[in-house]
């Protein structure tokens, strides 16, 4: 069970190593700085899976739209090959 810590900014310099062992058990601490949440510290582990996460969400929003575009009769069409071109122009392939 995850479980979320919050500690003061200070305990990032004074109390590292005991911070880097909650996140190490996927643990979250949130870094408060005058009593005001600032900043989450999490294993980079955790932040691997979020930034995937992340990732397939984006690609899942493009995925949706680009059905849309399909389904809609207005929408151009180019050819395999005026794609590969605009492609080799813009990034000089």
């Amino acid at each position: 069970m995850m479980n979320t810590h919050v500690r003061p900014v200070r305990d990032l310099r004074n109390n590292y190593p005991e911070l880097a062992d909650i996140i190490k058990h996927h643990d979250h601490v949130i870094i408060t700085n005058n009593g005001k949440s600032e900043s989450v510290l999490i294993s980079f582990e955790e932040f691997k899976k979020y930034e995937e996460f992340l990732h397939y969400r984006y690609i899942e929003e493009k995925l949706a739209e680009a059905e849309a575009q399909a389904k809609d009769p207005n929408t151009k069409w180019l050819k395999h090959e005026e794609v590969w071109k605009k492609l080799r122009e813009k990034y000089e392939l």
